[in-house]
């Protein structure tokens, strides 16, 4: 089901015509194979980034931004993006009172377009964009959490949520849900789908696998 789900969302992205702005935003994300090579050559801690943990960067649709805003409605307090790309959900984040609202992104262009469209859309200092490799973020601090990122790196990244968030903390899926968990709420259709998980649901549904588990080896 899963993987049925993955092909037709990448066959809608294949179909979708990102327009002049979204062209000159993808060439800026991913124009980076100068950059690239440079840093697989020279830098040794960028050639140890695994494959499956490269992450394509593809533009948010402004509907993809509106379902997770609306699975984002009603609450309040710190936003993290992880992989933020263009910075444009942390800049609807800010608009909408998330603070702080804090993207994290390693490729250094993108992190200059984001702050250059914070910069046009006046938020300039209500929002951060920081190079940091989620991996190594602490994200206690966050109760609300945004991530575009590729299925490769989602089973992973479930630990690291489940160990760090507070059990009030939202996360927040946009284009591939996470595997093995149970979203709470879905919004949207096709590529623009989102999907929402509380954290407090997440570890009761581990807690009952675990017992389920122990009671079968028993």
């Amino acid at each position: 089901m899963e993987d049925d789900l993955q092909e037709e969302t990448l066959a809608q992205f294949k179909e979708r015509r990102l327009g002049g702005w979204g062209m000159l935003q993808l060439t800026a994300g991913t124009g980076l194979a100068v950059y690239a090579m440079w840093a697989g050559l020279l830098m040794p801690g960028f050639r140890r980034v695994p494959l499956k943990l490269q992450v394509p960067y593809i533009p948010a649709s402004k509907k993809q931004v509106c379902n997770v805003m609306t699975l984002l409605k009603g609450r309040s307090g710190g936003l993290a993006d992880l992989g933020s790309g263009d910075g444009r959900i942390v800049l609807e984040a800010s608009r909408r009172g998330f603070s702080p609202a804090v993207g994290y992104e390693l490729n250094p262009w993108l992190l200059r377009l984001a702050r250059f469209n914070a910069w046009r859309a006046s938020h300039y200092g209500r929002v951060a964009y920081r190079q940091e490799d989620l991996w190594k973020v602490d994200l206690s601090e966050f109760k609300n959490i945004t991530v575009f990122l590729a299925p490769s790196v989602l089973p992973l990244l479930q630990e690291k949520l489940l160990v760090e968030l507070p059990e009030d903390a939202l996360i927040v899926a946009g284009r591939f849900p996470f595997p093995d968990w149970i979203p709470c709420r879905i919004e949207g259709e096709g590529v623009d789908r989102a999907w929402a998980y509380h954290i407090q649901a997440l570890k009761e549904q581990n807690q009952s696998k675990d017992i389920t588990l122990t009671a079968e080896n028993s």
